[in-house]
This record gives C-alpha cells, sequence and structure tokens, in this order.
C-alpha cells in the first residue's frame, strides 16, 4: 500500500482526490491538509509515503510545505498539483525537493500513475507545463560549453536530457538499447560529475542549463 497525504486548501477538492484515489486497491489515504504548515506537522507524527501537494494555499503554501518536508524527511516523496499559472512556484518546488508536478486538471489514471512513478523514485514532468517554463527562458546556451565546463560525455548529456523529460530507467534504456543496469550507471556518474543530489537535482539542473528539447 502507498500512503498517500493529501493536501489542498479548498475541502471540495480534497475530498474529491480522496474519493477517487480510493478506488485504487494499493492507495491508502492516510490524512489530508489544508495548507504547508499543517501538512508538515502532520508528517511530523506520521509518515506517508507520497504527499500529493497543492501549490498555492494563501500564506502556507505548497512551496513553503515542500521545503520543510523535505527537511524532515527525503524519504517523503511530495508530487505537486498545478496550474499553468505557476511557473516560478513550481521550479521553487523543485528545486526544494519536490518530485515532480502534474495539472490539477489530470485524470485520476494519471494521478495514481504519478504517485506510483515519485514513489518509485522517478520524476514526473508534465510535458506542457515543462513547455510553458522552457519558453520563458532565455534562448539555449550551447552544448559544447556545458560537455567542456563538467567534462561530461555526450552519451551523459543525452541521459540527462531524457531524465529532464521524466524518463524512468527502464524507459530509457529502452530508448538508447542500453541495459538497464547501464544507465543507472551512467546517472551515478552525472550525479558525481555535476555534484548533484538525485535525479530531481538533474532536472533542475537541465532546465538551468537550457538542455531540454
Amino acid at each position: 500500500m502507498i500512503k498517500v497525504l493529501i493536501v489542498d486548501d479548498e475541502k471540495l477538492i480534497r475530498e474529491g482526490l480522496r474519493i477517487l484515489l480510493s478506488e485504487f486497491p494499493d492507495i491508502d489515504i492516510c490524512g489530508s491538509c489544508s495548507d504547508g504548515l499543517e501538512a508538515v506537522k502532520f508528517c511530523r507524527s506520521n509518515v506517508p509515503d507520497v504527499v500529493l501537494m497543492d501549490i498555492r494555499m494563501g500564506v502556507h503554501d505548497g512551496v513553503m510545505g515542500t521545503r520543510m518536508i523535505n527537511e524532515l524527511n527525503k524519504n517523503i516523496k511530495i508530487l505537486i498539483l498545478t496550474t499553468f499559472k505557476d511557473d516560478e512556484y513550481i521550479f521553487n518546488a523543485m528545486n526544494y525537493g519536490a518530485s515532480g508536478y502534474l495539472l490539477k486538471d489530470s485524470s485520476a489514471e494519471r494521478i495514481y500513475d504519478s504517485i506510483k512513478s515519485v514513489y518509485s523514485g522517478n520524476i514526473v514532468v508534465h510535458p506542457d507545463i515543462a513547455d510553458r517554463i522552457l519558453s520563458a527562458k532565455e534562448p539555449e546556451i550551447e552544448t559544447g560549453k556545458i560537455i567542456e565546463e563538467y567534462k561530461i560525455t555526450e552519451r551523459e548529456l543525452e541521459i540527462i536530457k531524457l531524465i529532464s523529460k521524466g524518463l524512468t530507467n527502464k524507459e530509457i534504456s529502452d530508448l538508447l538499447f542500453l541495459t538497464e543496469g547501464t544507465v543507472k550507471n551512467i546517472t551515478s556518474r552525472i550525479l558525481s560529475k555535476l555534484d548533484l543530489r538525485d535525479r530531481t537535482q538533474i532536472v533542475i539542473f537541465a532546465y538551468e542549463n537550457k538542455l531540454t528539447d
């Protein structure tokens, strides 16, 4: 069972998500909260596997909640619920340790699949939101400069780009005709060379350096 905490300042949305997700036999809705601070307090006495976090919630928003929960327990995965208008919020939440984001109007199946994905250690990047973020960025930096500065190979750069699109190790291995173990080893080298902690930070690195297509 995957224990899920629902965080949203609208009671109707919390209840709707609870009803929708309760239909899946491997999901256990362990609680619901109305803002980021309440979610942090909940996580101090309970340990959900995944927090489904709204991002705009008045004073104690999802960015603050994400940062504090990540500081409290890095094993708790945080999946941000957002809208197209929340670009800055999204990027800040990812910097503070969120494992991904999806649109609030996503289907129950997409939310369910995203919860399972972040629970397994993957990053969920909704392509529509990623495109919006990238469209607001400056022109792409020459990849040659990135390769030279960080001493990464063309293959490592390719995998960085695929990770930034939300692909799992299995999906990357199938796409590049590599073993899953090889992809894991290359990802470990990337983390070491870039001095990053996890795949979330690889996604952020790719966005900051305009390495996504």
